[in-house]
């Protein structure tokens, strides 16, 4: 009895035992964690960062009573402090870089550049740090549009009528020294090579100067949907091509073939009546085998205006008699 009793006192030492150890090694695995997890937020709250943003420039100006030019419409920024704050910013841009011009008149002054809004934590710079800027009296005149197109690419046979545009004026906005400077306002439309139909289709519209070159201002509208009509000129008759070789060698036969066999040909009645073929002369002199030529169609061998295709290609086969 006094063995079982002896037994049984021994296991809950070691009980006490193994509760004292565990309690020491928890103790001391908590301990650990805490110092870890607090040298990691130590750390990330003394890292740093720098980073450079490009940010919009604003200026503080009287825009009703004056146009500014010369200025850069964006600056770099260059961001330095605690990583979270900078990253912050840099992502938001929630602060702004401006120039402060409300106390100058007109002329061309250098002024510095400023941000606000930034967190005192981040230290910051502006490149460039000044700029030079022209501040002008502001002014906006109406100015007639015209269309301006290249003629050239206007298929042969074919006119263009007067083009219009859905807008008969425009407004431009700018320094009174710009303002004066413009000579013509255009809607440029944009005419397809060989062009053979109307044309309808929006058109960029410019302020130019005597010398054609773009003036500084603020248009509005600053496009327009322009129509250019284009018809064929007088009437026209479709008709065979004729083939004819010219200037052989003696002792050779040619054999001319085009994958065009027929041609539009424009003109007054009186000429289309007179004409059944359009008469096409190759140059076969310097085809010794054979080549491919491209012969242009000529109207006044056929006494028309003109003709469509203007040019066709023709394959030429040399052969001794």
């Amino acid at each position: 009895m006094k063995s079982q009793h002896y037994t049984a006192w021994i296991y809950r030492v070691l009980a006490l035992i193994l509760a004292i150890l565990l309690f020491f090694y928890v103790n001391s695995t908590q301990t650990g964690s805490n110092q870890q997890s607090s040298s990691s937020s130590k750390t990330s709250l003394t890292a740093t960062k720098t980073v450079k943003v490009s940010v919009p420039l604003q200026l503080n100006v009287n825009n009703n009573k004056y146009f500014v030019t010369g200025y850069p419409e964006k600056v770099k920024v260059t961001l330095h402090g605690p990583l979270a704050l900078v990253t912050t910013t840099a992502n938001t841009q929630n602060f702004k870089v401006y120039a402060s011009l409300s106390d100058l008149g007109v002329g061309k002054h250098k002024v510095s550049l400023h941000q606000e809004g930034l967190n005192r934590e981040i230290e910051s710079s502006i490149s460039p740090a000044k700029i030079t800027v022209d501040i002008e009296p502001r002014r906006t005149v109406s100015f007639p549009v015209k269309v301006k197109y290249n003629k050239d690419n206007i298929a042969s046979g074919y006119t263009a009528g007067s083009p219009t545009t859905d807008v008969s004026s425009v407004k431009a906005t700018g320094a009174a020294n710009e303002i004066a400077r413009i000579d013509q306002v255009i809607a440029q439309l944009s005419v397809p090579q060989n062009t053979k139909k109307t044309v309808n289709s929006q058109a960029v519209i410019e302020a130019l100067d005597k010398k054609g070159k773009t003036v500084n201002v603020i248009l509005t509208p600053s496009t327009t949907t322009a129509n250019l009509p284009i018809t064929s000129k007088g009437d026209s008759k479709t008709v065979p091509v004729k083939l004819n070789a010219k200037n052989g060698s003696s002792g050779k036969t040619y054999k001319l073939s085009s994958s065009t066999t027929k041609v539009k040909a424009f003109g007054s009645s009186s000429q289309l009546k007179a004409l059944s073929k359009a008469q096409v002369d190759v140059d076969v002199s310097n085809v010794k085998s054979s080549d491919t030529k491209t012969v242009t169609l000529d109207t006044d061998d056929n006494k028309v205006t003109a003709f469509d295709p203007t040019t066709i290609k023709v394959k030429v086969s040399a052969s001794d008699d």
